[in-house]
């Protein structure tokens, strides 16, 4: 498995730990992580910290040109929101974990020119099919509904 996604999965893992929704993204740039976060909107209380929002908040103020050279990791397919942040600051490859519990914005990220894979990791379903049996309110909200 890449070690990216792997790092990505690790983060959705402590956000089940901490009693949240297990997703997790890194960014990645120059073959280095810069960014690493998972979805804390239970923990902190926020309507925004989706796990590629948290990493992007953790990678810190960047500049255009170190954006338009990474590469964002995610174990869910990303929603409007996050999908609105890749294409905002110019992330032109996005690696998903899974997108059959959830599809997010694919079709818009391509759409705008993203590199979009799709890597079907059983472990990425896994978790997130755990978590929606058993927190169907709580996903819901995540997501809109």
């Amino acid at each position: 498995m890449d070690k990216f996604l792997k790092a990505a999965i690790e983060e959705a893992k402590k956000g089940m730990e901490e009693g949240g929704i297990p997703i997790g993204s890194v960014v990645v740039y120059n073959g280095k992580i810069i960014g690493r976060g998972h979805n804390r909107r239970v923990q902190n209380g926020s309507v925004v910290l989706h796990g590629e929002m948290d990493a992007l908040e953790n990678a810190g103020r960047q500049s255009a040109n170190v954006y338009k050279n990474c590469t964002l990791y995610t174990t869910l397919s990303p929603c409007a929101m996050c999908s609105g942040a890749i294409l905002l600051y110019g992330i032109p490859k996005v690696i998903i974990g899974e997108n059959t519990t959830f599809l997010g914005e694919e079709a818009l990220l391509k759409s705008r020119g993203v590199n979009v894979e799709v890597v079907n990791n059983q472990e990425c379903k896994d978790l997130m099919t755990l978590f929606i049996t058993t927190n169907p309110e709580l996903w819901n909200e995540d997501i809109g509904v």
